[in-house]
């Protein structure tokens, strides 16, 4: 069992910059794949980024690709998305999420969802 809880979130300009947080409760947290997802009104949620509990590889969606950067703090059972020079389609709810598979992309491959954190971006 995983508890995620997501900060960070706000309103930004357009090319400005956020950094999310997401803490979880529980002592397995380096041995999850945490991930990001974002959803924004009237469409499905998405993948951002992942990054592994082995090794700490990374994968983005392309649509993030050279502008966010996924991170984790294993003492601090904490996963970070920088996310730079921000587009006003970035804005959505982001979650974090938990899973032991290695590799996950998708939604219903993850277990464990925080409650998600509201980014803004105006133009």
């Amino acid at each position: 069992q995983v508890q995620l809880v997501e900060s960070g979130g706000g309103l930004v300009q357009a090319g400005g910059s956020l950094r999310l947080s997401c803490t979880a409760s529980g002592r397995t947290f380096s041995s999850y794949t945490m991930g990001w997802f974002r959803q924004a009104p009237g469409k499905e949620r998405e993948f951002v980024a992942a990054i592994a509990s082995i090794g700490g590889g990374t994968i983005y969606a392309d649509s993030v690709k050279g502008r966010f950067t996924i991170s984790r703090d294993n003492a601090r059972n904490t996963v970070y998305l920088q996310m730079n020079s921000l587009k006003p389609e970035d804005t959505a709810v982001y979650y974090c999420a938990a899973t032991r598979k290695f590799v996950a992309t998708t939604t219903h491959e993850y277990d464990y969802w925080g409650q998600g954190t509201q980014v803004t971006v105006s133009s």
